[in-house]
């Protein structure tokens, strides 16, 4: 029964601890670390509510540290999916008719408890299992998921707000329910906080999960699934396995009640799975939602005005920050010719300044890319660029060694030609590549910039001529879904810059807004009339 109309205001975004010497969050971070380091987990799989261990085991190793095994994880199979979906659809009907303000507070719990007792630990296994160092860790797995759980909560409250007008005699109402089945959600590797925002904004609006996170996620996924079931979360809403992709796809997307996937990851992953639900969509109950935030090939435009400072500044950050295994990352940059020398000495000498290594040494500013198919990759991609006549060189970086741990040195590429291929293909990586144009040629290269990559994630303009900011918005009006002016193209936070992209970088349904919800929200209008009519004719058909 409903006693009153439960509304959450805005809510301000987590601040971001410093992890200065001697600060609290440092020593309490630290103690994490050594606790997480000296114990082997034993990771099961979260299926309705209970632990489902298959004996089937995987060794969990940090990228910078392939020595060290902080624990295991159990694999499943096609029986294990079957199973989730199930547990699912049982709990669906008991969760959907859940008060509104009773499943929020689930959400709000869990972030309280993510900014207090559990801050260390959603970091520490963040920093351990996937090679981020302190603040990296901080901005995503603490700051950034403990945002996407308050402020959703948010947008759901304002959204169940909107209701439409109503006439005389009638009274018209809008429900927005969740989805009629389960919402699959399949999660990467490189933010925590996208690992535990995607299931649960789809949970919020009152759907049921099949989670399923990369192999190299599981360490701090498991620490957010212990997260929201002692803040309350009934047993069946969120699924947590570790299934192979092509399982996970043939049973979720052969199931006639898979009615959402919520996707982070490849563009080609993503195109594969919608070419299979269209074809399934004859057996599915509804037309699936589909929501998805794919590749990105991010640039970094600099004009003839701009201040080499804050140019190598974008640069030096929003390339090599976590080894540039962000979506967002920097990958490609269009350097005048004015500035060429300066920003390259500039940003050559700052590059040499970045320390790597482990993560516990919070001095390091560089660590371990994610595997070694990453590394083998990567690696491939700067041998080519030091072989003569290949129209590119690699003018800082470039060392690659994976005897202690998948590390990749900082490299910076300059290309003679525009295409070339690291300036055109994502590479995900400590990969950053330069092409210097023309001083005056500024609007010949914002085409250049618009029509060399398929992806349109984002991207940034930095100048101090006005026109030329105007200028680079209109042109590249749909080159990016978050565009930056004067700023790195990474960093999005939750609440001020909604985040996602179009063309071949996904369904551009922003994360972090109300937009993204309303994909997990099926609206009903109900109309009822207090004085019915009781006879057919209306007054026109009457000639006097």
């Amino acid at each position: 029964m409903l006693y009153g109309d439960f509304y959450y205001p805005l809510p301000a975004n987590e601040p971001v601890l410093n992890y200065a010497p001697g600060s609290p969050e440092k020593a309490a971070l630290k103690n994490a670390l050594k606790e997480l380091k000296s114990q082997k987990i034993d990771v099961p799989m979260y299926i309705g509510g209970e632990e489902v261990r298959t004996g089937k085991t995987i060794d969990i190793r940090p990228p910078h540290e392939l020595k060290h095994v902080l624990g295991t994880f159990h694999a499943g199979d096609a029986s294990h999916v079957k199973k989730a979906i199930q547990s699912a659809l049982k709990a669906k009907d008991k969760w959907a008719a859940m008060s509104w303000e009773n499943r929020a507070n689930i959400f709000l719990k869990a972030a309280d408890l993510l900014a207090t007792k559990y801050r260390p630990y959603i970091n520490g296994t963040t920093m351990l299992g996937q090679s981020k160092n302190v603040y990296q860790a901080e901005i995503d797995s603490a700051c950034e998921l403990i945002d996407f759980l308050r402020f959703n909560v948010h947008f759901l409250s304002e959204i169940y707000r909107q209701q439409p007008v109503s006439g005389p005699g009638v009274y018209n109402r809008m429900e927005y329910r969740p989805l009629e089945g389960f919402v699959f959600a399949l999660t990467p590797f490189n933010f925590t906080a996208i690992g535990g925002n995607l299931p649960t904004s789809a949970a919020m609006c009152g759907n049921v999960v099949v989670w399923k996170c990369a192999n190299t996620q599981v360490y701090s996924a498991q620490m957010c699934m212990r997260v929201l079931m002692e803040a309350g979360l009934p047993a069946g809403v969120i699924n947590l396995v570790y299934v192979d992709g092509p399982t996970m796809g043939e049973v979720c997307f052969n199931h006639p009640d898979f009615a959402g996937l919520h996707f982070t990851g490849s563009t080609g992953v993503f195109n594969r799975m919608w070419e299979t639900i269209g074809k399934n969509t004859p057996i599915y109950k509804s037309y699936p939602r589909i929501v998805g935030e794919t590749g990105g090939k991010d640039f970094v435009l600099a004009h003839k005005s701009a201040d080499p400072d804050v140019v190598v500044a974008a640069l030096a950050r929003g390339a090599f920050e976590y080894q540039g295994q962000k979506c967002s990352a920097a990958s490609r940059a269009y350097i005048p010719s004015n500035l060429a020398k300066e920003i390259k000495t500039k940003l050559i000498a700052a590059m040499g300044t970045m320390k790597m290594g482990t993560v516990e040494d919070f001095t390091n500013f560089i660590n371990a890319v994610i595997d070694e198919k990453s590394f083998d990759k990567l690696e491939g991609y700067i041998k080519n660029a030091r072989k003569r006549n290949s129209g590119a060189k690699v003018l800082a970086g470039g060392t690659c060694d994976k005897s202690k741990g998948y590390f990749i040195e900082p490299t910076l590429i300059e290309a003679a030609d525009p295409k070339y291929v690291t300036m055109c293909e994502e590479l995900f990586g400590p990969i950053l590549t330069m092409y210097v144009y023309d001083e005056n040629k500024f609007e010949e290269t914002l085409k250049l910039v618009d029509s060399t990559s398929p992806y349109a994630l984002t991207g940034a303009v930095i100048a101090t001529d006005r026109y030329a900011v105007e200028l680079a918005v209109n042109k590249l009006r749909n080159a990016a879904g978050n565009f930056y002016i004067n700023d790195k193209p990474t960093g999005a936070v939750v609440g001020q810059q909604p985040f996602g992209g179009a063309r071949a970088s996904g369904t551009n349904d922003k994360a972090g807004s109300a937009l993204n919800l309303y994909r997990w929200l099926s609206a009903r209008t109900i109309k009822e009339t207090f004085v019915p009519p009781v006879d057919y004719r209306y007054p026109f058909l009457q000639e006097k």
